[in-house]
This record gives structure tokens, sequence and C-alpha cells, in this order.
């Protein structure tokens, strides 16, 4: 069974197929990158129906390939990848986050805890996400933070750097966050270090992702 991954980052990549490797190795990936997405949003500072029809022309062409499912990686681009899932509503075409933020509603209802951390190295994944979280969980209460410098630091071949900037952001989330929501699949690599270090339960794109697209397509 094909599947599409659909990136506007290319740290995205490594994540997803290790989460594709650990929960649901029988898939076959196909991987569509354009890395200058992600810079024309941060250019433009918002999106544009020139970037709503490049996302559709990437899904047209995954599904032309025989894709029986499509994963977008990038969470900035939420009305882009809305308007594919409007025109194509029989395939499985998930965001980045809907996975993740349906997860992170189930924890919080479970440990009665009304306040997440929301974490990103991407500006405009700030921009774009909170209203995912109101359409899916309204009542839970972000406290959003950017952490400075880590994408440079991936950018620059830094991965550890990286994950100390995501660490040390993490510890200044207010105590009452009971849960933490990793917001990007290229933050997953610190999930591990991020736990250790708040004592929190720490949630992250990719693996929810792939088994929400798991149940949808097998089980």
């Amino acid at each position: 069974m094909r599947i599409a991954l659909i990136h506007a980052l290319k740290h995205s990549v490594a994540p997803i197929e290790a989460a594709f490797a650990r929960l649901w190795p029988e898939a076959d990936l196909m991987n569509l990158l354009d890395d200058s997405l992600s810079r024309d949003v941060a250019r433009d500072g918002h999106l544009t129906p020139t970037m709503t029809e490049r996302f559709r022309n990437l899904t047209r062409y995954a599904l032309g390939t025989g894709a029986q499912g499509i994963l977008f990686t990038c969470s900035a681009f939420g009305p882009c990848i809305e308007a594919c899932q409007a025109e194509f509503p029989r395939v499985p075409i998930l965001k980045p986050n809907e996975a993740m933020i349906e997860d992170v509603l189930r924890v919080s209802s479970e440990t009665g805890s009304g306040k997440v951390g929301l974490l990103a190295t991407f500006g405009p994944t700030l921009d774009s996400m909170p209203p995912e979280f109101a359409g899916i969980a309204p009542r839970l209460q972000l406290v959003a933070r950017l952490i400075d410098g880590g994408m440079a630091a991936l950018d620059a071949g830094d991965p550890d750097t990286h994950d100390c900037l995501a660490t040390h952001t993490a510890r200044e989330l207010p105590e009452d966050c009971d849960v933490i929501a990793l917001a990007q699949f290229s933050l997953a690599r610190a999930e591990f270090a991020i736990a250790q270090a708040t004592g929190k339960k720490v949630l992250t794109t990719p693996g929810s992702a792939v088994l929400k697209l798991r149940r949808a397509l097998v089980d």
C-alpha cells in the first residue's frame, strides 16, 4: 500500500520515516519535498492562493503515482491541506497535526488537565496550529512557545543544539501544563529528552499520524 509523504521542510523526512518503520513497516512510502514552500510562507507572512494550488498539484501528482493515502508533514499549511481534502474526499489525506490533537485531547481528559504546552521551531506554525486545536479541542488552553534558534540549529547540521534548545524551552512552560505537544515532525527527535527533563507526557505528530492513517486504511 503506497503512502505519499509530502514535505515543506527537509527535516521532516527522517522523523516520519522512523515512525513508519516502528509502527507500520509494511507501508510503501514515497516522499515529495518542496522546501521552497516553507521559505515562501516565511517570506510572505501568510498563505496565498498560489500556495494552495501548489498543494493541490502535489496531491494530484501523488495520487497519479498510485498513492492510496497522503500525509502532509508541515504544520504551517492547514488551510492548503484542507483544500486538498475537499477536492479528494474519498482519499485519506491527513494534516500533520490532527491525529496528535486528538491524542492530546484524550490524554488531557484522562489527566484532568486543560492546559497544554505547544512547542515549535517554525514561527508560522504557531499561527496556523491554534485554530486547528480550537476546531478539535476548543476547551484546551494552549501555552505556545517558539524554540528560538532550533530550526537554525537543524539547518546548520547541529541536532544536539536543537534538542538542548527544545528541552530548555520545555522546562520554561508553566508547571500546570501536564501535556506537551511538539508541533512539528522535525521536533519529534527531542521527544524523549523533553519527557525526561520535564517529567511530563510528550506527544509528537509522526507517531499519532501514522497510527491514524493505518487505522483508516488497514485496521
